[in-house]
C-alpha cells in the first residue's frame, strides 16, 4: 500500500492507543473485524471509501465532528485514496486556485524547509 495509507493507519493506531485499548479490545467493543482493522492500521488496506465508515471510526474513538482529529482523519483518508477532501472540492473558489498551487509545488521543487514555509503562509492566509 502507499505511504499515505500507512499514515492513515498510523493515525488510527494513535487514536486507539490514546484510549489505552488493544486492537482486539477496540474491535470487540465497537463491532469491527480485528483482522481487517489490523490491516488498516498497518497500511495494508487503503482507507475506507465510505464516509459513513470513516464516521463510524471517528465515533468509536469519540472524535468530535469538526475537531482537529476529525478533520485529520478525513484528510488522511482522502490523501490515502489519492483524492482531494470533499469539503475542499465543494468550494468552487478554492478549486479554481488548486491548479496554481499544484503547478507551484511541482515546478518549484520546494525543500522541506520551503514547503513548511509555504504551508505556514497558507495557514496564515
Amino acid at each position: 500500500m502507499s505511504k499515505q495509507s500507512g499514515r492513515f493507519g498510523e493515525f488510527l493506531k494513535k487514536l486507539r492507543m490514546k484510549h489505552g485499548l488493544t486492537l482486539r479490545e477496540f474491535c470487540l467493543k465497537n463491532g469491527f473485524d480485528p483482522g481487517n482493522y489490523s490491516r488498516l492500521e498497518r497500511g495494508l488496506f487503503p482507507p475506507p471509501q465510505s464516509e459513513q465508515k470513516l464516521e463510524e471510526y471517528a465515533t468509536a474513538f469519540g472524535v468530535e465532528r469538526g475537531s482537529e482529529d476529525w478533520i485529520n482523519l478525513f484528510d488522511l483518508a482522502a490523501a490515502g485514496k489519492g483524492q482531494i477532501p470533499v469539503d475542499i472540492m465543494s468550494d468552487e473558489e478554492l478549486v479554481e486556485k488548486l491548479p496554481v498551487m499544484f503547478r507551484t509545488m511541482r515546478t518549484k521543487q520546494l525543500s522541506p524547509e520551503k514547503l513548511d514555509e509555504f504551508i505556514e503562509m497558507i495557514r496564515r492566509s
